[in-house]
Order: C-alpha cells, then structure tokens, then sequence
C-alpha cells in the first residue's frame, strides 16, 4: 500500500482514479489545482504523486518545477499532450514517469508499482567506500571526509550506482538506463546533474579528484590520488 496525491482538476476523472486506487488498497489524497497540490506534498509526504498537466491555476509543468524544488517524491505526470518532445523535458525536469490519457487503472497501477520499487531498495546494500567517500544506499546517505552531503534524490541515486562500481568507465547509455530509467535521452542531463555532483564533492571538471570523464566512453568514480 502506498500514499498517492492525485492532483487532476476534473472531478470525473479525479473521483474514478481515487475510486480505482482505493480498491487496490492505496491510501489517496487529492487536490484539483497545483497550490494545494504543492501544500499537500510539503505537510504530507505522499509516496507517490500523479501530475495532471492541464491544471486551472498553473501549468503542470511548471508545478513540476515548483514540486522539485521542496520535495524528491515520485511523480508520474498525465497527460493529453502525446508529443515526445514535450515528455522527454518533462523527464529532464523530474518526472519520474508519464501517462498519456486516456489509460485504464491496470496501466496506471502498474506504473506506480514501477516507480515505488525504484524508489524503495530491495534487498539490502553494503555501504560503498571510495577514498573519503562513503555512500549508504539502505540510508540513503552519503559522506565526503566525515561530512554529510546535500544531495537531491536523482543526485544520491547517480552517485550510488557510480560508488557501487569504483574504478570502473560508465557510459551514459547505462547511467540513462539503470538511473534515470529511460531508453532515450541525451547526454545533457546527465552532464548538468555530473556537475552539480562535481560541486558538491569540491572539485571541476578541469580538476577531477573523484569524478572523472572518459572522453567519448563514459564517467569513472575513483579515489583521489595519493599527494
């Protein structure tokens, strides 16, 4: 059972969806406009939120935007805008996963047991520990030299599955793949969140300690070297 915030400014379809998760034994909250929605996810903390775009108050996608700023929670976005363009940036700027209404409770279910057990480890994980670097994947921490690390959520998970592979050439294909969870994308994203991991670990793209580019293969987590 998860907490699922549907926010969908049609009643009908917002009724039908509640109606839907509660038979499958979700606990649901809801909101029909993006503020309440933004409230709802900063006092409750739901596990999971669906995101219609088209709300009366504020375009999804900017409630996306606002949304990232306050919390990591997952977020599946509805919508009628079948265009891949548009969803490929809606995925840049974290959503997690997308419907393109109309779609039916299993099809919707299904995508939310996807994303809750992306969002929830499985089994449990050893810390990693590169050089001054400790990542708790079950804890979901991370320590540079003793002191904790601010990192958003798609920050931890980058360094997480780099940390569980010291020493060894990612290439973006697979950080698309295994993190971001997407088949296609470009290499932009992962270039923009590689930067803010380089300035939260105290170093640059010029002067690597930990994070190291590849040219043309990929990205390598290693530790520092000696002097």
């Amino acid at each position: 059972m998860a907490t699922v915030l549907v926010v969908e400014d049609d009643e009908f379809v917002r009724s039908a969806i509640i109606r839907d998760l509660t038979g499958r034994s979700h606990a649901v909250r809801s909101a029909g406009r993006a503020l309440d929605a933004l409230r709802e996810i900063a006092h409750v903390a739901p596990d999971v939120v669906v995101l219609d775009l088209g709300l009366p108050d504020l375009d999804g996608a900017e409630a996306l935007k606002m949304l990232r700023a306050i919390s990591d929670v997952p977020v599946i976005v509805a919508t009628a805008r079948d265009d891949e363009a548009e969803i490929v940036r809606l995925l840049r700027d974290g959503a997690d996963d997308y419907l393109v209404k109309p779609f039916s409770g299993d099809h919707l279910n299904a995508r939310l047991e996807a994303v809750l057990r992306r969002a929830r480890p499985g089994a449990p994980s050893p810390v990693a520990r590169v050089g001054g670097l400790v990542v708790d994947a079950d804890r979901r921490e991370a320590r540079l030299d003793g002191a904790p690390l601010d990192l958003t959520r798609r920050e931890f998970d980058l360094l997480a599955y780099l940390a569980a592979r010291p020493d060894r050439v990612i290439s973006r294909r697979e950080l698309l793949a295994e993190v971001w969870r997407q088949s296609y994308g470009d290499d932009q994203t992962i270039d923009v969140h590689l930067s803010w991991l380089r300035r939260k670990l105290g170093e640059s793209a010029s002067r690597p300690r930990y994070l190291h580019t590849v040219r043309g293969v990929g990205v390598r987590l290693s530790p520092p070297a000696e002097g």
